[in-house]
C-alpha cells in the first residue's frame, strides 16, 4: 500500500477503498483510521496535485523520496550504487520502462515486500531481511517520512507518512529481535 501510494498519485477508486478501512486504538489501527479520513475527505484531482507538489514540480518537489538524497544530499551516488549491488546479489531485476532510480521510497518497498513473500525466489530468511532492511530503507525513510508529514503542500500525503512511520516503527522493533 504505501508503495502505492508513494510512486504515483491515487485513484478515485483507491481512494474510496482506503477511506473504508477501519480503525482501532493500536497505534497502526489509528494510523489507518487518519488514512481513512483523509482519502474520504480527498478528491482523486487534489491528491494528484498534491502529489507533485510534493514530488515532481517544475524544479523538483518539497520532498526527493530518494535514498542516495537523503544520505549523501545528491542523486545517483553510492547509496543507489550499494543498492543495485544488492539488487544483483539477490536476484532482483530493475522494472523496465522504469525512469526513476531503484532507491526510490516506493521501489524499496516494493522490493523489501518480494524479498519477504518470496517474489524474486525463495522468501529471504529473516537476518537477511533485516540486512537489507537496515541498509536501504531503516538508515533514511524515518527522515523522509518525517519531512513528508511536515511538507508544506501534505493534506492527504501526511496520513501517509503516518502508516510510513509506524510501519518502520513495527519492522524495526521485530527485527530488533532477530540474531
Amino acid at each position: 500500500m504505501l508503495a502505492t501510494l508513494l510512486v504515483a498519485p491515487p485513484p478515485e477508486e483507491l481512494l474510496r477503498r482506503l477511506a473504508a478501512m477501519g480503525a482501532d486504538s493500536t497505534p497502526l489501527g489509528t494510523a489507518l483510521g487518519q488514512l481513512a479520513e483523509a482519502a474520504a475527505t480527498a478528491d482523486a484531482d487534489s491528491v494528484a496535485d498534491e502529489f507533485a507538489a510534493l514530488f515532481v514540480g517544475v524544479t523538483g518537489g518539497e520532498i526527493m523520496p530518494y535514498a542516495s538524497w537523503y544520505l549523501t544530499g545528491f542523486l545517483h551516488e553510492k547509496p543507489l550504487a550499494e543498492l543495485r549491488q544488492d539488487m544483483i546479489r539477490l536476484g532482483i531485476e530493475p522494472s523496465p520502462g522504469v525512469a526513476e532510480p531503484e532507491d526510490h521510497a516506493a521501489s524499496l518497498l516494493e522490493m523489501m515486500q518480494g524479498l519477504i513473500t518470496g517474489l524474486f525466489g525463495a522468501p529471504l530468511a529473516l537476518p537477511e531481511q533485516k540486512i537489507f532492511f537496515q541498509a536501504h530503507l531503516g538508515n533514511w525513510m524515518p527522515r523522509f517520512l518525517g519531512d513528508l508529514d511536515k511538507a508544506p503542500s501534505a493534506r492527504f500525503y501526511r496520513a501517509v507518512a503516518g502508516i510510513g512511520r509506524v510501519f518502520l516503527e513495527i519492522e524495526a522493533q521485530a527485527f530488533a529481535m532477530v540474531d
